[in-house]
């Protein structure tokens, strides 16, 4: 949560929550989505909310600036990993050449940034992680796409948007006739304006898997289940992400929680203590209230979240261990990526005592650790 928060709290958020364009298949040619509607990102970073939120809770510029410096480079601390390999052991990697070089710049928090990082620890592919300032993010300064998750390969070929790299690798990974720059031109950036005319980019095909007939064979067995895929692979996008911060800072208390946490663990000073964890806590309590109503979610968020989590078990269905069939689809990967970001919090417990997904979530968590055990 550090990283989002800071983001918010920053005043710097350029995050666009991403939304579905355009699906092809072999028999079709690529159709571009003219819907280009854009909710802001999940855990408070959307522009708006956060806008409307901090003018109402600050009110004076000079408590502006100390929210800014006490909030944002007090809550950095805890998430400037710098960077780190990630403990996968790359002779296992499924068809990656031993040169192969994924570098993933992230906020550790963001949802989208973890269903990458799920992809990769599933798939047992080796990759090194650099946090990126929220505030100041000279970690991308170089890049001219400038929300996270970024993904270089080799250092030289570039892939933005957390689900094109997830489209992009898996379809890398079956098709090895393709280079990973002949599979980003399957999904071409588009650039326009969402609903409020802010400019925004958005890139064709993000959900699909440029596969052949004979290999699509085989990575989709059933009928219908690439049209499930990504059918739910969109709705990770744009619903559940959308109810992460209205449930994770429900209540004052909650939120204060969550930054509790925060400033433990980061082992503040004082002073940026009492912001981070009073002044942040406070700002994003009222930015879920803004969210609550953007997204027309009921006064009780938790309602909304364990209705999303049943459909979600009912979707996957009690014959299968998860939609994919006896192993995760992207799908699957997807959604746990996105709720793995509540783990530790009070919303977490109470939508894994009060929903169905408790089984499902367990066997994810099983899959995982286990692929990103050392090969024996």
């Amino acid at each position: 949560m550090a990283a989002a928060c800071v983001r918010l709290i920053s005043k710097v958020s350029r995050l666009v929550h991403e939304k579905p364009s355009c699906i092809t298949n072999k028999a079709a040619a690529f159709a571009i989505s003219a819907s280009l509607r854009r909710p802001g990102r999940t855990y408070g970073t959307g522009r708006e909310g956060f806008r409307e939120g901090l003018s109402f809770l600050l009110g004076g510029r000079g408590l502006g600036c100390a929210f800014v410096l006490g909030g944002g480079f007090g809550l950095y601390q805890i998430s400037n990993f710098a960077i780190k390999w990630h403990l996968a052991d790359a002779a296992t990697a499924p068809g990656l050449e031993t040169d192969f070089k994924l570098m993933l710049y992230q906020y550790k928090t963001c949802p989208f940034c973890s269903k990458v990082r799920v992809f990769l620890d599933y798939h047992r592919i080796p990759y090194e992680i650099v946090e990126v300032n929220p505030v100041m993010r000279q970690e991308i300064k170089w890049s001219a796409y400038k929300k996270v998750p970024i993904l270089m390969v080799n250092g030289t070929v570039q892939l933005n948007d957390s689900s094109v790299i997830i489209s992009a690798l898996m379809t890398y990974l079956i098709s090895k006739d393709m280079t990973i720059p002949q599979i980003l031109a399957c999904y071409p950036e588009i650039k326009a304006k969402n609903e409020s005319g802010k400019d925004v980019t958005e890139f064709g095909n993000k959900y699909w898997v440029m596969v052949n007939d004979a290999h699509c064979e085989q990575l989709y067995p059933e009928k219908d289940s690439r049209n499930e895929e990504i059918k739910w692979r969109k709705w990770a996008d744009d619903w559940l992400v959308h109810l992460i911060s209205p449930n994770v800072y429900r209540t004052l208390g909650e939120a204060l929680a969550s930054f509790d946490y925060i400033v433990h663990e980061g082992k503040f000073g004082r002073f940026e203590g009492f912001f981070a964890k009073y002044v942040g806590a406070a700002a994003m309590w009222i930015i879920s209230k803004k969210l609550r109503n953007k997204h027309n979610l009921q006064e009780d968020v938790r309602q909304d979240l364990y209705k999303a989590v049943n459909d979600w078990v009912a979707a996957v269905g009690k014959k299968k261990k998860f939609m994919g069939g006896e192993s995760p689809n992207l799908a699957d990967l997807a959604v746990f990526g996105v709720l793995r970001v509540m783990e530790g919090l009070q919303a977490f417990n109470d939508m894994m005592e009060n929903t169905k997904v408790k089984h499902w979530y367990g066997r994810m968590e099983k899959t995982l650790l286990h692929n990103c055990s050392p090969a024996e």
